[in-house]
Order: C-alpha cells, then structure tokens, then sequence
C-alpha cells in the first residue's frame, strides 16, 4: 500500500506518525521520561524509514515523480514550424518558455523538443524529452491513396475524396513526399514500428495485402492481392452526375432550400458514383513502406490497436498525417484516442488541415494544431533527433 503513495502523501505520513508518538508519549506522562522520549523516537524513526522507502521508489517507471514546474521566459526565439512555410504558417507567439525536461527515459536515444501553448501562463511553453526509441511508434493517420497512379481516382465533374480536389490532392501528395516520407525513413529502423492507418473496415484485398494488428502475409500473397487491387480500382467507373441546374427555392426560406439541394459537400453516390466508397483505399505510394510496417483499419476500433502497441512494448507515438481538423484528431489512431495511454507527439510540420476556399493550407493547418497544442504536445521534423551513437540497449 506504501508503494501507491506520493511523496506529498509520505511526507503527511511522517508528519502524522511523529505527532501521534508525541500525542501518546503526553498522554502517558505529561512529565517526559527517557521511556516516553524512546518510544517517541523509534516512531519517528519508522516513519522516517517509511518515508525513504516510498521515495526510493519513485525511481521505478511507474511510479510517481515530482516536476519541478519551472518556466523561463526565453529571448526573441524564432517562429515555430518555419521549415516548410509553403505548407504551415510558422506560429508566432509573443511570449515563450523554457520548461525542465519532461520524458526522460533510461537509455533514451531520440530527442525530442516539443511545445504546447497555456491560457494560464499566457504563452508557449517549451521542453526536450528523451526517449527509447525501441520504445516509441510512428504513425501516420489516413495516407488515402488517391489520385496517385494505383487506380483509386477523384470522381468527375463534380466528386470529391480526401483533400476533394484533384490539385489539393497533389499538393497532399508533394506534402507526403518533401516533409513525411524522409521523417519516416530516419526513424524506421530505430523505432519500435511505423504504422499507417486507412479508413474502413479489413477486407480481402488489404488483408493479404498489408500487414496488420492481425497478422503478416507473405510476399506472394502480397504480389497477388496487389495485383487484384489494380484490378478493382481500375475498373471502377469514376463518373458521377454533373451539379444541378436548377433548384426549387420558397419565397419564405430560399438559403435554406438552396443549401438542401446545393451543400457545400456532398460526398455521396450522386457525385461519387454508387460503390466508390465500397473500394479498398490503400495506403498511397507516396509514401515509402517496409515489408514490417503496420497498416490500422478504422473498423477495429481503438481498444485492439491500444493493446497491440503495448503488447509491443510501446510508450511513446510520434504523430504524422492528415487532416488535422478531423482524421489526424479523431479516427481510430487520432491523438484523441493515443493520447489517452501514450505519451504522444503530434509532428506540426508533418501534417495538413483541409483547406477550403483556400489554394494553400497553411493558415488552417496553423489553426488546427495550435488549438490541438492546448491539451496535445507538439513537435515538427526538425526537432527530433536520433543520437547516432547510442542505442536503447547503450552499444
């Protein structure tokens, strides 16, 4: 039971300890005796001795630590996120902080710098973290093969899929291969896994396709559930109706009615053809993938990917991917799930916000992640760092 305590709590425990000898030894004899003054003594002793004993127990890796919440206000640092402005907005702040270390893993070999931004403190706090790599997964949420040579293509005239545009889906994909696929390549062979996470549920082609929290198929498998996902992708009919003409308005709520029949996004069988949603969406070639990288499916939900990163030892996940207004937030490897049982590093520069009514993304993506900075630690591609001479295991 001592091993559950705080030291807030063992140091009360002392306290109470001490002052209850003293009570009794009063109580016994208001005169003090060498007898009252001894039993006052090994009481206090016993609490000291269990005081020690819960404080040297904090060094284990569950147990509790105290942080010391230390804040320096740092001198003119430069904006964050500025790396790749053609894709995010640098975040400016006028007040930023400097805050003590906040993982530090025995062994660790990856670095990692993070912010995050408080109301209360009135401004950006930084910190750097170590971490085991071997501990540690990346993951990227919704790498939607779209619009990228495997078949699965924007519907025409009017249908819309992931960033709804055929051009914002290239620019996407110039994302994916500037920033995204050269952060994944560093970290690949160090961390513990890289995993991509699609929408829906398994299906018989990524099934054999993939390897997943179910199972590794082998390459000839592979060979030939890639070779039928050809197939079926490109035999789709990718045409769906053109917009309305004409719409039906009343003389009492014309907006309404024209909203109704016109919305901003209709995703469905009128525009996208019947079936479009049925096909398998594989992870785009954009992106580099290793024979051992993971793919989630949406449809397992979150408890079974949960309980296979920590089947895999992992602590940590380092977050890339999109769209950070939705998927990136709220899909099944959204933060908003991870962040309840690991610690979690979304990556700023590695990710993008849909963007409507807009020919970039960048002010919304700078939107997104730092409203996500509120309760999310944020990192960007720059700031984590492997040391290249040390592993987890110090060889």
């Amino acid at each position: 039971m001592m091993r559950s305590l705080n030291l807030d709590n063992a140091r009360f425990a002392v306290r109470t300890v001490a002052s209850r000898g003293a009570s009794v030894v009063r109580t016994a004899d208001p005169t003090p005796t060498i007898f009252g003054r001894t039993v006052a003594l090994i009481i206090a002793l016993c609490g000291v001795m269990a005081f020690n004993a819960i404080a040297e127990d904090t060094s284990s890796p569950n147990t509790a630590r105290v942080y010391q919440n230390r804040l320096t206000l740092l001198n003119d640092p430069p904006p964050l996120l500025g790396d790749y402005p053609q894709f995010v907005e640098p975040v400016r702040e006028v007040r930023r902080y400097e805050a003590p270390l906040l993982v530090n893993d025995e062994g660790a070999d990856l670095s990692v710098r993070a912010w995050r931004f408080s109301y209360n403190a009135r401004g950006i706090i930084e910190m750097p973290n170590r971490l085991r790599a071997d501990q540690t997964a990346v993951i990227m949420v919704h790498p939607w093969g779209i619009d990228d040579g495997q078949g699965w293509t924007t519907p025409e005239p009017a249908g819309v899929c992931d960033f709804c545009t055929l051009e914002k889906n290239h620019l996407a994909a110039e994302h994916t291969r500037t920033v995204i696929d050269p952060f994944h390549k560093m970290l690949r062979d160090r961390v513990k896994l890289t995993m991509f996470s699609l929408r829906g549920d398994r299906d018989p082609i990524r099934e054999r396709l993939y390897r997943s929290i179910h199972g590794s198929p082998t390459e000839e498998t592979r060979a030939a559930a890639r070779k039928e996902l050809h197939d079926v992708l490109n035999a789709f009919d990718y045409r769906g109706e053109p917009l309305p003409q004409t719409l039906t308005l009343s003389s009492n709520t014309p907006v309404i009615d024209y909203f109704k029949q016109f919305p901003g996004l209709d995703a469905g069988a009128k525009y996208n053809n019947a079936g479009f949603w049925d096909l398998p969406t594989p992870v785009t070639s954009d992106i580099t993938m290793a024979f051992d990288d993971v793919v989630i499916f949406d449809g397992d939900g979150y408890p079974p990917l949960r309980d296979f990163l920590k089947a895999h030892g992992v602590r940590h996940v380092i977050l890339t991917g999109y769209a950070t207004d939705m998927c990136f937030c709220k899909t099944t490897a959204g933060y908003e799930n991870l962040s309840k049982d690991f610690n979690v590093f979304l990556v700023g520069d590695a990710t993008l916000a849909t963007f409507p009514a807009n020919s970039s993304p960048r002010y919304a993506t700078n939107a997104h992640i730092s409203y996500a900075a509120l309760n999310q630690l944020v990192t960007q591609v720059s700031w984590v760092q492997l040391d290249p001479r040390k592993t987890a295991s110090g060889e």
